[in-house]
């Protein structure tokens, strides 16, 4: 061999090598699979990658992270699981319960924290709330129990209002959640006396139609059920809501922050900060068969006081005294 063919060789060696060491470390390092269940990172799932730092982890250093995006699409979401099961994760993250109803059809065995359920038992995710048992645990964000004090509010908000439109996700939860859901409001809506028009936006694409239905139907305000995909749309249910100058009540604050008029409901993002504490038990050996399904301890109400003013609305002193924030 020429001596410069040898160093060519040594100098290529030299290259390889390092890239060599990092992927090894890189394998070693803890792998999380994310899984959203539209094109982007839902609003909250930045509670969890803050929490993930808050505990010490920085991804690509001592963390990968795998992310996958669903497009509110269940067929997709399945696909995707099972993508993320190839990969030999050590923990799945899930945005919400139509992805977790797809990992958990993809993997018996991969631990999976899930975050914002509304009625875990119900969609038959777990066995109880203390011990879920199987290979699922997380949090939820209380979905059909507080729709009655969701419309008491609401009417507090806008003592003239009449008819009440509820806008609702057909596919947000299992189906044994969302006939709960459904009849929680009929039955919010009639203790009330209020007039019920429930309207039906499958995806993203019929969000537009559904209001263009609402003020057909002469609502006076609307109640915008629980849903992972509504959550992600709230800028544009905001708008949405505004140019038909409906006062709406939400179950995020986000919505409020982006102008909308009222929300009651635990704060999200710290629902996914809680995420990031199970991964952290999980990584460190824990069953989550063992990890307590968490709820909220916290519910916030929230108003936007301009967009009353905006809807002519007068908000009673003591309806602005229960609030847990009010922006001006």
């Amino acid at each position: 061999m020429q001596r410069r063919e040898f160093i060519a060789l040594a100098g290529g060696a030299a290259v390889a090598w390092p890239l060599a060491t990092n992927a090894q470390q890189r394998a070693k390092l803890p792998l999380i699979g994310v899984l959203n269940p539209g094109s982007v990172d839902v609003p909250a799932a930045a509670g969890f990658y803050q929490g993930l730092r808050e505990l010490g982890y920085n991804e690509g250093l001592n963390i990968v992270i795998e992310r996958r995006f669903g497009d509110w699409n269940p067929d997709r979401m399945q696909h995707l699981a099972a993508d993320l099961v190839g990969l030999k994760v050590d923990v799945i993250v899930v945005m919400s319960t139509t992805p977790a109803r797809a990992a958990k059809q993809a993997t018996s065995t991969i631990p999976i924290v899930i975050g914002g359920m509304a009625d875990p038992v119900g969609d038959e995710l777990i066995a109880s709330l203390s011990r879920p048992g199987g290979n699922i645990t997380g949090n939820t964000f209380l979905g059909p129990e507080l729709i009655a004090k969701r419309f008491a509010l609401l009417k507090d908000a806008f003592s003239g209002v009449r008819r009440v439109a509820a806008l609702w996700h057909p596919s947000a939860y299992g189906r044994r959640t969302m006939e709960t859901m459904l009849a929680e409001t009929e039955s919010a809506a009639q203790a009330l006396g209020l007039q019920l028009q429930l309207v039906p936006a499958p995806g993203p694409d019929d969000l537009a139609d559904a209001f263009a239905g609402m003020a057909q139907q002469h609502a006076d305000a609307i109640i915008v059920l629980p849903s992972p995909m509504f959550y992600g749309e709230h800028k544009r249910i905001v708008e949405l809501a505004a140019k038909q100058r409906l006062p709406a009540m939400y179950a995020a604050r986000e919505f409020v922050e982006d102008g909308g008029l009222i929300s009651y409901g635990a704060s999200l993002p710290d629902l996914f900060r809680r995420v990031a504490t199970h991964v952290d038990k999980i990584l460190k050996g824990a069953n989550p068969a063992d990890l307590p399904v968490e709820q909220p301890t916290k519910l916030e109400l929230v108003i936007n006081l301009k967009t009353a003013r905006a809807l002519g609305l007068g908000l009673s002193a003591t309806l602005l005294a229960q609030a847990d924030e009010v922006i001006e």
